[in-house]
């Protein structure tokens, strides 16, 4: 649907004035297409503070669409492109959440990188994991054996 949607307005944007301004579409262009290259390339890089410099650049790139979407919405020479733009600058910053989201898990994440790690940190990693179900299983068994105490009421 989301496709459909993105062919739709591209075919719009296609047939309208944009075409005349081809320097604001390509830069819109290569802005979004940064974001989806600069995940690949920090993803490839193989550490967590690479990854994490790299999904700060895409999100900066898709705070670089979101400001030429505002610009193009407040010229009011494309105003007959409102809602697609409107569309547009939500998906942005549905983006951005998602990058800010993605980066604070890794920040928050022990692990350094897949280039750290050894066989030794995977075992050691699956052994915590491994710990920390056995733990959550235990528990559960205790709840589900623990006697129901009923509740006393004062009168």
């Amino acid at each position: 649907m989301e496709r459909r949607s993105a062919r739709a307005a591209e075919r719009r944007w296609e047939r309208h004035r944009l075409r005349r301004h081809r320097s604001l579409r390509d830069q819109i262009e290569r802005a979004a297409l940064s974001v989806s290259n600069n995940i690949a390339e920090g993803f490839e890089r193989g550490t967590t503070n690479e990854l994490l410099a790299f999904l700060y650049i895409a999100r900066g790139s898709s705070g670089d669409v979101r400001s030429m979407l505002c610009v193009m919405e407040r010229v009011g020479y494309f105003s007959d492109l409102k809602s697609e733009i409107s569309n547009l600058k939500s998906l942005a910053e549905g983006i951005s959440r998602q990058l800010r989201g993605w980066a604070q898990h890794l920040q928050d994440s022990p692990t350094r990188g897949q280039r750290h790690l050894t066989t030794k940190t995977r075992q050691i990693d699956q052994a915590r994991h491994d710990r920390e179900e056995f733990l959550r299983e235990l528990d559960e068994m205790r709840k589900k054996n623990e006697p129901s105490r009923p509740s006393s009421s004062v009168d």
